[in-house]
């Protein structure tokens, strides 16, 4: 004993934290769990350089140039040619639905130009609704007409390679000034309505069961659909709430550009406050205690931060992390959400990504009726 302490009491007492932490499993998961996750995913899955980004391309002149100039870009690890198109508009359709990053048009009188050296200029358009995701393979570019047709242009073409013998016009659509705030503050809205919706709605349903007011409840005849529509429907307010507010403040303070697609934007929006507040519900039947439900809720937090697009590139992540990335909701959330806003795209285009938030919604909601308990354990 040193001073009245007693390393025999400070001893019993850290032996009965260690076993009450051992009987947490949750707990004693989450703190070996989270740093391995965070680990992986900023070691692995997050890069700010994405490479192999999807093009389509439309090639008018097939002569030796256009194929050294297809050649060079997918050399250069930037670009993969993924879509071949017949028309200016089966370009437009690729880049506007989010298929491909980049197209690339190739005049019809091309080589005879360059022949001439006349300096023919070929397009490359470019989805610049994520500056992040088009910098990298923009400066590329710039490299292509002094390298691209080396070998090509020899003997009487020769003088043509000592200065650029075509010109690449690149051409940023939906974010062409490649404002950081127009990608990130409609983004934002589904981190916001994730952090809000799932946590108030897990810490919610597990305070009451913690307080014994749910027994209560689980004495009456009421059934769990009711319990949880009775549950949840406030908090639909409350995100058509936040959600006004962001886009209010989106366009008032950082003049984020509406195009249009208000039905694919409001049909996204009801269907991810529901998914986001039926998975609350599911994760407050598996916590036992608050601090389990706001953990458990962290854990789902930062995958849909990291995965989604929201932060970082997602064409940018390996082929595993961007499978992951597809099974949550917050990146097809984000999709629609960016496709509304930056593009004006409409439910016919956006269709795939609500058809996934609306298969999220009924799995989870399904779920989470399954795990419902109508009496107490």
């Amino acid at each position: 004993m040193v001073n009245g302490l007693s390393w025999t009491r400070i001893l019993a007492v850290m032996a009965k934290e260690f076993i009450q932490l051992s009987r947490d499993r949750l707990t004693y998961a989450m703190i070996l769990a989270m740093p391995i996750l965070q680990l992986l995913l900023f070691g692995y899955a997050i890069n700010s350089d994405p490479r192999q980004l999807p093009m389509a391309v439309y090639v008018q002149d097939n002569g030796t140039f256009s194929r050294s100039i297809l050649g060079a870009l997918e050399r250069s690890g930037y670009f993969e040619i993924t879509e071949v198109a017949a028309s200016p508009a089966e370009l437009d359709e690729a880049l506007e639905r989010g298929r491909v990053q980049f197209t690339l048009t190739i005049p019809p009188d091309f080589s005879r130009r360059l022949v001439r050296a006349d300096r023919p200029q070929i397009l490359v358009e470019a989805d610049a609704s994520d500056p992040a995701a088009t910098g990298g393979a923009a400066a590329a570019l710039a490299q292509l007409p002094r390298t691209a047709l080396q070998a090509d242009l020899t003997g009487a073409l020769q003088p043509r390679a000592a200065a650029q013998p075509f010109e690449v016009v690149v051409h940023p659509r939906y974010n062409p000034e490649a404002v950081t705030a127009h990608n990130i503050v409609p983004g934002l809205l589904g981190v916001v309505l994730t952090m809000t919706l799932v946590m108030m709605t897990a810490l919610g349903m597990t305070r009451e069961l913690e307080r014994g007011t749910m027994e209560t409840l689980l004495a009456t005849p009421v059934r769990p659909i009711e319990v949880m529509v009775g549950k949840l429907a406030p908090y639909v307010g409350i995100g058509v709430l936040q959600t006004t507010v962001i886009l209010v403040l989106a366009r008032g303070l950082f003049q984020v550009p509406f195009q249009g697609g208000w039905d694919a934007l409001v049909l996204g929006v009801l269907l991810f406050i529901v998914g986001s507040l039926a998975l609350g519900f599911l994760i407050s039947t598996a916590a036992r205690s608050q601090l389990q439900a706001m953990q458990m809720s962290v854990f789902y937090l930062l995958p849909s931060i990291l995965l989604s697009g929201f932060m970082f590139p997602f064409r940018g992540m390996p082929d595993w992390a961007q499978a992951i990335g597809q099974a949550i909701p917050v990146t097809h959330f984000l999709r629609v959400v960016r496709g509304a806003l930056l593009k004006g795209l409409g439910v016919a285009e956006l269709w795939p990504s609500l058809a996934a938030l609306l298969a999220f919604v009924v799995a989870i909601t399904l779920l989470a009726m399954a795990r419902y308990r109508t009496t107490l354990d």
